[in-house]
């Protein structure tokens, strides 16, 4: 199998690597960075792919200079948005691993589609955003999509063999985060380096103060609505401290099957890689024989109040969750900053989505989600000074 991985030197990239280790009979065809490309040109001495890409249009042209020091390697190098879309409709390639962070991930979803590919997608923007979108060209293409986040693997893997028909509800299970038990008072003056200390999970910077505030768990109930086709109020998010249970499935019997493991993203990266295949892997693995306990809590929208807002931009639809989605980035952005508190982050997203009312859109098409993008992003910017919490 040939594989591109779009964002390569990021969490899910780097982690699709190291699992590759063990599977060498699949060739690595082409990696994708943003601006890390001390770590792109790492992984291209190592796995020496065909093609490379890299985002800034700048450090594209750094990576050339240092790769023409090895006269044995030559890779064709892209850059840019137009790199991105290449990569992901190369002729060669069976499998695009969409790993890249932000709205960036939407148009090489979209032509991997177009090109018939099977996607293993780690980009919550593209069903987030252009959801409505990603459905239509699915059924029109012979392209296949599978889902990496642990939550919605683990539904995928409960939804096998089952009729979707039979569904009550699909239960999403958080950690709660660093913050867990705390009131919105509590939270008051916190500083970016208590929200960047999750419990459970390694990843990168934004995504873990994205679990801080509970955006990252509002986003993933909208992608769930777009990848099962149910919906937003039947999906429910409950607190699951050890993040040993990913998600479940309540079925209309009262029967429920979970997907259980630790807490690692190697089963949910192989199970979509490999197209639901289960590989033999000999690591570390949740042990029954040990004494373990597994704690339970609703959460709560009072003080995290991005999961309501979430829900409230599903329910909406449209060009709402651009708005809730673009307004986070950018508020998390200004938080990483220090030039907001962390409670401004829930509280300018609500403001962008107020004002958003009035030019809603019920079917934005990408350019009009770009544009839309763009407006939030604006909007948050000319609003930071004014919020103070």
């Amino acid at each position: 199998m040939n594989i591109v991985i779009l964002g390569s030197t990021g969490s899910i990239g780097t982690q699709t690597l190291e699992l590759l280790e063990d599977y060498k009979e699949h060739r690595v065809l082409a990696l994708s960075a943003g601006e890390n490309i001390s770590l792109l040109e790492e992984q291209a001495r190592k796995w020496r792919p065909k093609y490379l890409c890299v985002f800034n249009e700048d450090k594209a042209e750094l990576l050339k200079d240092c790769l023409k020091k090895d006269s044995s390697y030559s890779p064709v190098i892209f850059s840019g948005m137009e790199g991105l879309i290449q990569l992901s409709s190369l002729p060669e390639a069976d499998m695009i691993v969409v790993s890249v962070v932000g709205m960036v991930g939407i148009q090489p979803t979209i032509s991997a589609i177009q090109a018939g590919k099977k996607i293993a997608l780690a980009n919550k923007e593209t069903l987030v955003c252009a959801g409505h979108i990603i459905n239509d060209l699915l059924q029109e293409s012979k392209a296949k999509l599978f889902p990496i986040d642990s939550e919605h693997s683990a539904i995928w893997q409960c939804l096998r063999g089952e009729n979707t028909e039979e569904v009550e509800k699909l239960i999403l299970t958080a950690s709660g985060g660093p913050f867990f038990g705390r009131t919105k008072e509590e939270m008051k003056g916190v500083k970016k380096e208590d929200a960047l200390k999750h419990p459970n999970w390694s990843m990168g910077r934004k995504i873990t103060i994205d679990s801080a505030t509970m955006v990252n768990k509002a986003l993933e109930v909208l992608e769930a609505h777009i990848l099962f086709h149910i919906p937003i109020e039947k999906i429910q998010v409950v607190i699951q401290r050890e993040s040993i249970i990913h998600s479940a499935v309540e079925f209309s019997d009262g029967a429920i099957k979970a997907e259980l493991g630790l807490p690692t993203m190697r089963v949910p990266i192989a199970y979509a890689l490999f197209e639901e295949e289960r590989e033999n892997f000999q690591g570390e693995k949740l042990d029954f024989t040990k004494a373990m306990s597994l704690h339970f809590y609703p959460p709560s929208y009072e003080d995290f109040p991005a999961l309501a807002l979430g829900r409230t931009a599903g329910l909406k639809g449209g060009s709402m969750t651009t708005v809730f989605n673009a307004a986070n980035e950018e508020a998390v952005a200004l938080f990483l900053q220090d030039k907001i508190s962390f409670l401004a982050i829930p509280a300018l997203i609500e403001k962008a989505m107020a004002l958003h009312e009035r030019d809603w859109k019920a079917y934005p098409s990408v350019e009009e989600i770009l544009l839309i993008e763009n407006w939030t992003r604006k909007t948050v910017l000319e609003n930071a000074e004014q919020i103070e919490i």
